[in-house]
């Protein structure tokens, strides 16, 4: 063979590679209104950055582009390609690509989609292989960003690498994740369901908390990826790179003393979301884990240029109060921003844990010590301002003071108690915050419209913050 026909042939073989199954396939998913692998990759990374690796090996789009000029590595899981040998090609290119990542310090982003026939996995080969990715997956925990798209159906093995990712987000109707398919639940429990009952968008954004974001469609979702990589550092041994603020530092939002008030009617109440987007840059926020433990608002902002991760008692939700599953989403949601370099802003108005036994022999206290865990365990920069009701553990475990969060605001609302009965009894000079300002629990009492210039001094006179910790191999969270 000459060199030219070589050459030719090489041509071809890459023509046919990028159809990825052939012109009918493309037909039907352009029918269908769906991307394929290499498209949603497109769609992820800047234009004209994605360098494609392994070409010729069928099963998964892998390689590394840019998103917003920083480099990412990804892999796009090719789910019309679902036979026993493609799915062994996906777990070596996967792997090979996630080596890369995390040697050159780059955020991981998977694009999931095992596809239809998910039950055949081609034997011990391919389990093995996957287990090497999940392998990766815990290797890269809290190292680099890891951030997980659902776009087609990921059931048995092809479930566990998603779950362990950072942030997991999911498409309405097309994404799909779970272990044991309706068939097991037939067979087993004698339980009818369908697959979107198991581990469709919906039950995971609103049910399990398994996913962080469920998007409309697929262009959502991908847009939705490249918003929340712009809150992260590209490694844990970096910070956020700042963004442009056109907000004033000082500036005073009057409307907070209104929200304060309303705080302090009972027949009213008022949507801690409204708190944080009068204090963050350009009032924007990014809200994680929307449908799920609605009484903890979590997610991203900025303050000043600086990306900050929020999280506030919700009190149009059992009133503020804590939960099991609120508990559990504060205690993984305060790890990932103490991992990658994120400080902490936290509004408190609680008025405690929920109560009854329900929740106490179902874990609540279980529950509660990850939230206690994840706030002693965190270095980052903590801010909080107590807004509302903070009452008896739940005060303690909210990023107060006595587990040493860097700065403690509160506003003339607030109110720190043991409980509630205590609070009536003893009455408002026991529980206010100018008691608890005398005795060193807060920094200081503010005005509800110097909460923005309040916090933004404070952040930055913590942004370089250095906390040793105990030498120790790692911590033991509880179960």
């Amino acid at each position: 063979m000459t060199g030219e026909e070589r050459l030719e042939r090489l041509r071809l073989l890459r023509k046919e590679a990028l159809l990825e199954g052939g012109p009918e396939q493309a037909a039907a998913r352009t029918r269908n209104g769906l991307l394929s692998a290499r498209e949603r990759v497109l769609g992820v990374v800047d234009l004209g950055t994605f360098v494609e690796l392994d070409v010729l090996v069928e099963g998964v789009v892998t390689g590394h582009g840019k998103v917003n000029g920083r480099d990412v590595y990804l892999f796009s899981q090719d789910g019309e390609q679902t036979d026993g040998s493609s799915r062994e090609r996906f777990a070596q290119k996967t792997v090979k690509v996630v080596d890369l990542a995390m040697k050159n310090g780059a955020p991981i982003i998977g694009i999931h989609d095992a596809g239809e026939r998910w039950q055949q996995d081609g034997g011990l080969s391919a389990l093995g292989g996957y287990a090497e990715i999940f392998f990766r997956n815990v290797m890269a925990s809290g190292v680099v960003p890891q951030i997980a798209a659902i776009m087609g159906r990921c059931g048995g093995a092809a479930a566990y690498s998603p779950a362990l990712a950072d942030f997991t987000l999911m498409v309405k109707g097309e994404g799909q994740m779970f272990l044991t398919g309706p068939e097991a639940a037939r067979t087993v429990l004698g339980e009818e369901t369908t697959v979107e009952e198991l581990g469709g968008g919906r039950t995971h954004s609103e049910q399990s908390g398994v996913a962080h974001l469920a998007a409309d469609d697929e262009a959502a979702c991908l847009l939705a990826v490249r918003e929340l990589l712009s809150y992260l550092p590209q490694n844990n041994l970096e910070d956020v790179p700042r963004a442009a603020c056109t907000d004033p530092a000082g500036w005073r939002d009057a409307a907070l003393e209104k929200l304060m008030l309303a705080g302090g009617d009972d027949q009213d109440g008022y949507d801690v979301r409204d708190v944080v987007g009068a204090v963050v840059d350009d009032g924007r926020f990014l809200e994680l884990q929307t449908g799920w433990a609605k009484n903890l608002v979590v997610g991203f902002a900025r303050l000043n240029g600086r990306a900050i991760g929020v999280v506030a008692n919700q009190p149009l939700e059992l009133a503020g109060r804590l939960d099991m599953d609120a508990a559990a989403k504060g205690a993984r949601f305060v790890r990932t921003c103490d991992a990658f370099n994120v400080p902490l802003l936290t509004f408190v108005d609680t008025p405690g844990f929920m109560p009854g036994k329900a929740q106490e022999r179902a874990g609540l206290l279980r529950d509660a010590t990850k939230l206690l865990y994840a706030y002693c365990e965190a270095s980052v920069p903590k801010l909080t301002v107590v807004i509302g009701k903070a009452y008896g553990e739940a005060y303690e475990v909210m990023a107060s003071k006595h587990i040493r969060a860097d700065f403690n605001l509160a506003w003339p609302s607030a109110e720190i108690a043991t409980s509630a009965a205590e609070s009536a009894v003893r009455g408002w000079e026991a529980h206010s915050p100018i008691t608890a300002a005398k005795r060193g629990y807060l920094d200081d009492v503010i005005e509800p419209a110097d909460t923005r210039p309040r916090l933004v001094a404070a952040l930055e006179a913590c942004a370089s913050k250095r906390e040793g910790r105990p030498p120790k191999k790692h911590g033991n969270i509880p179960l």
